[in-house]
């Protein structure tokens, strides 16, 4: 029985289904599983998007020493591109591996243990909340070198973008692999033509000029140590290209079947364009001339009250013109790609926060799918923490990305330590396999590729851990502590949430000693005032057909008392009334011991408290509704034995949600009568006369002293 005569529909608000599209059957996730053509913008962007700002960054630190440091950036360079190297090919023995989604974490966690794993999973979640920071930054960055007005707003850009993001992918995978595709494969094409032009143009002997090549540097004057250091910031700053190249280990459950190979293909392909770019853009950059200085003020000659330009816009300016059609598309193309870089933390942070619910190391509303089937939770989450990252550090590029690297390095370092050990293991299992020569000929094979697994991982593990420790070392002062507090902070916070699950778990188990079958089945109806919501929970405790059935009054007034009495009798209600008095004015407490004292007399009755409940249509109807009742079902259901039902009544406001309705008096609709009409608007109504026709209720007797 209900008081709204329309059925409660499954489908989410308008105002939701406009903003993230019609929901999903959970048959259709199938269907959300991703093609090469599409893994790849989704999956990539990061690593891709990483060549826009990563020689950029590694010319303006070695610019730091002057002009003359300059001449060391192709072996920087050189390092860079053979450390992502051997990252992608380890990558590919990862995918191989482990190819559940758990990544760098489930590696960890399965051959490290707890500790590693955590650690792991927590570098990898700040690393991904920078990543959106960083990724539309930069891309806010760009926007501003093309139209310079626009730098007063640039936290309002960053944040706004970020909450597109979130939209965009809150509609679900497919959405945003057709959303993003375009800009990526333009990006990657505008630029590729733009390096090739400008290697021609230099072959032809017309290399291209950038504008900031005639500005002098004020160089700082460095000791033979600090030189070495700058050299090892410079090569630090350049491996921020790296960033991303975990995401697809991560994302291995969204790619089509055969998943394995389609991920490593992705992973290969990826790191391809993305050495081809890095390498090709850094180049240029020399050939033209560009001067990027960490302080715009140390370029002699240069207003340092405007933004510089980037790099990407200085060398777009230099091989095609500035104004012209090529670099205002190269320019769009690469903010886009760089605000959509973000998109690959939108699918690694969700992915990877459902791996960690499913393990108990985060909140299981981590691994519940949306509307749109894709972890929703996940996506707001990261959206929230990259927007509050962006506020504190006023989206300046340039400090964001001195926090950056430190959580790839080490989910790297740690990931490909994990991976050692996995092929020591693997090769001690082949050598207890039988002597027999089938056996030894498929061990064989399998014995090869172990080998070649451990020599790549071994080489991968090395680098990464040399790396993490230049990093560590460069960074640190510059804002990298930061991060250094957060990933412990939320590893132990991990912990903790794993420790609660399995106490939990733990006590709620099943065991011999559970057994079934209460004395008794009391239920009690709370009555303030004799009002329709109270009708209506009567009418339902009655048809539950309890062993007893009581109302029960918690007495703070006399003349309350008095007058509930003379329209109790007045209406005829079936139902046995009782007084409690409350000389404190609680509520709960007097019910409680009601109920104690009932079980005394008639043993252990298993009890139910019917509490009516006001069901609004306004936001703000909730803080002047139902506080009462909130407390006391707070409290009884600390009584063992006791359950609360609550008995909806809709008020008119509920018509914005559910529509216009009629309301049916109790009893109506079990009856098979029409709901009559109600008033609204000054309407004329008509209601039946009387109460409504009960069945009599056995008599309940009162416990003693009440």
């Amino acid at each position: 029985m209900t008081n709204d005569s329309r059925e409660v529909s499954d489908e989410p608000p308008l105002a939701k289904r406009l903003i993230i599209g019609e929901p999903l059957t959970s048959e259709a996730l199938d269907e959300q599983l991703l093609p090469k053509r599409r893994a790849l913008p989704i999956f990539a962007s990061d690593a891709l998007s990483s060549v826009a700002y990563a020689p950029q960054e590694l010319l303006m630190i070695l610019l730091i020493g002057g002009t003359a440091f300059l001449a060391l950036s192709p072996w920087v360079a050189a390092g860079v591109v053979l450390l992502l190297i051997v990252v992608v090919v380890s990558y590919r023995q990862l995918i191989k591996a482990y190819p559940s989604g758990g990544g760098d974490y489930e590696v960890a966690r399965t051959n490290l243990g707890e500790v590693p794993g955590v650690v792991v999973a927590s570098a990898l979640l700040v690393d991904y909340v920078l990543t959106v920071a960083v990724s539309v930054a930069s891309g806010v960055d760009n926007i501003i070198s093309a139209i310079p007005g626009l730098d007063p707003a640039r936290i309002e850009l960053a944040v706004g973008f970020v909450i597109l993001i979130i939209v965009v992918n809150l509609r679900g995978v497919r959405e945003a692999s057709f959303a993003f595709a375009i800009p990526t494969y333009v990006f990657i094409g505008s630029v590729a033509v733009m390096i090739v032009a400008g290697l021609v143009r230099t072959a032809l002997g017309d290399p291209p000029v950038a504008s900031s090549a005639e500005y002098a540097v004020q160089g700082e004057e460095l000791t033979q140590a600090a030189m070495i250091l700058l050299v090892l910031r410079a090569f630090s700053s350049g491996c921020s290209a790296l960033t991303g190249v975990e995401a697809v280990s991560n994302g291995v459950p969204a790619f089509r079947r055969p998943k394995v190979r389609n991920a490593q293909s992705t992973l290969s392909l990826m790191g391809g364009i993305a050495i081809l770019l890095f390498a090709g853009l850094t180049a240029i950059g020399l050939i033209s001339g560009v001067h990027y200085a960490e302080n715009a003020c140390h370029l002699i000659g240069f207003d340092c009250s405007q933004p510089q330009p980037s790099l990407m816009a200085q060398v777009a300016a230099a091989t095609f013109g500035a104004g012209s059609i090529p670099f205002f598309i190269i320019q769009a193309a690469t903010a886009c790609v760089l605000l959509l870089a973000a998109n690959t933390a939108f699918n690694g942070f969700p992915l990877l926060g459902s791996v960690l619910a499913r393990d108990g190391y985060a909140p299981k509303a981590m691994n519940t799918r949306g509307d749109r089937l894709v972890y929703s939770n996940g996506m707001i989450l990261l959206g929230i923490g990259a927007i509050v990252v962006l506020v504190v550090f006023r989206a300046n590029l340039t400090t964001l990305i001195q926090l950056y690297i430190i959580g790839v390095f080490v989910s790297f370092s740690l990931g490909q330590i994990g991976m050692v050990r996995h092929w020591k293991r693997v090769l001690r299992d082949l050598a207890k396999l039988p002597t027999d020569a089938a056996a030894q000929v498929s061990a064989s094979v399998e014995r090869r590729s172990a080998y070649k697994g451990l020599v790549i991982n071994t080489l991968g593990a090395a680098m990464t851990v040399f790396v993490l420790l230049i990093v560590t070392i460069t960074k640190f002062t510059h804002g990298a502590w930061l991060v250094f507090i957060a990933i412990p902070v939320l590893a132990v916070l991990m912990v903790g949430v794993h420790r609660y699950y399995r106490d939990v778990e733990h006590e709620i188990a099943v065991d011999d000693a559970t057994h079934f079958g209460s004395e008794g089945d009391l239920a009690i109806v709370l009555v303030n005032r004799l009002q329709k919501p109270v009708i209506k929970a009567i009418d339902y405790a009655l048809a539950a057909r309890h062993d007893k059935t009581i109302a029960v009054h918690v007495a703070v007034s006399e003349a309350e008392v008095l007058e509930l009495q003379r329209q109790w009798a007045e209406h005829r209600i079936p139902m046995k009334l009782v007084i409690i008095d409350s000389p404190y004015r609680s509520y709960a407490s007097p019910v409680a011991k009601f109920i104690k004292h009932y079980r005394e007399q008639h043993g252990s009755s298993v009890v139910t408290v019917y509490l009516p409940q006001y069901i609004v249509g306004h936001w703000w109807e909730s803080l002047l509704h139902n506080r009462r009742s909130r407390r006391i079902a707070q409290q009884l259901m600390l009584v063992h034995g006791v359950s609360i039902t609550l008995v909806p009544w809709l008020l008119d406001s509920t018509e914005l949600i559910y529509g216009r309705r009629s309301r049916p008096l109790p009893g109506d609709e079990r009856a098979g009568r029409p709901a009559p009409p109600i008033e609204r608007h000054g309407r004329r109504v008509s209601r039946p006369a009387g109460p409504p026709t009960q069945t009599e209720s056995a008599e309940t007797p009162t416990p003693a002293g009440v």
